[in-house]
């Protein structure tokens, strides 16, 4: 069984992000990899995915930190400035690469919708250092504005890429991200969830649970992670 143990990363003053590392049971200092996981704009460390993902990962040998981003723990609705954000994340990877107990041997990114753009945009900027990183529905479009994606600073990144995208996602068009992956440098995976939302889910009478769809995004992060 992992175990779990509550951080607070010194951001700026007496400012704090709270997160939560998992760490599996066979971890070893400096030679098991580690996986940082970010929350959506709506949400926080505590989204059923990420946890999940968190213990699942664990179990595997990863080991896990949540974070909050500052706006979350302010009991804010309305998420930081990108600086902030960016910073925020910047942060928390210093944090864990450098702990003098947790110190992992490599660090993948990966995030819920905001959590995961921010964290492309840090790399892209070689802020971090990163094998990979996982993206749990990318928001590469507002809602019927296809014609203004996010995606220029995509291009600059070099390591392997694993987005999950749903079908019926109003935030991210099944072709508009195809296209964008094709004209990256990366090695870029696109998993896709037929008929899931932003959030994965699917309309109920397709009969499609929620431990189904999230076995699947995990099944497929396990079998990508042994090849980057």
């Amino acid at each position: 069984m992992a175990s779990e143990e509550y951080v607070f990363v010194p951001f700026k003053g007496d400012t704090k992000i709270s997160g939560i590392v998992t760490i599996p049971d066979r971890f070893v200092r400096g030679k098991s990899p580690g996986v940082i996981l970010a929350h959506g704009s709506g949400n926080d460390m505590f989204h059923p995915l990420l946890s999940h993902m968190a213990n699942v990962l664990a179990e595997s040998g990863y080991l896990c930190m949540r974070f909050n981003f500052l706006y979350r723990d302010e009991d804010k609705k309305s998420p930081d400035s990108e600086g902030v954000l960016e910073a925020t994340w910047v942060k928390a990877y210093e944090f864990l690469r450098n702990h003098p107990v947790y110190k992992p041997s490599s660090i993948i990114t990966a995030g819920k919708s905001l959590g995961g753009r921010i964290a492309s945009q840090v790399v892209a900027d070689n802020l971090m250092q990163v094998r990979g990183l996982i993206f749990l529905g990318y928001p590469l479009h507002a809602p019927g504005k296809t014609d203004n994606l996010k995606d220029s600073h995509l291009y600059r990144i070099r390591v392997p890429m694993l987005f999950f995208v749903g079908t019926n996602d109003p935030f991210c068009n099944l072709e508009k991200i195809s296209a964008v992956l094709a004209k990256t440098d990366a090695f870029s995976t696109l998993d896709v969830i037929e008929r899931g939302d932003h959030s994965f889910k699917v309309p109920e009478y397709y009969e499609v649970s929620e431990k189904e769809v999230y076995a699947r995004i995990l099944g497929k992060t396990l079998s990508w992670l042994k090849s980057v």
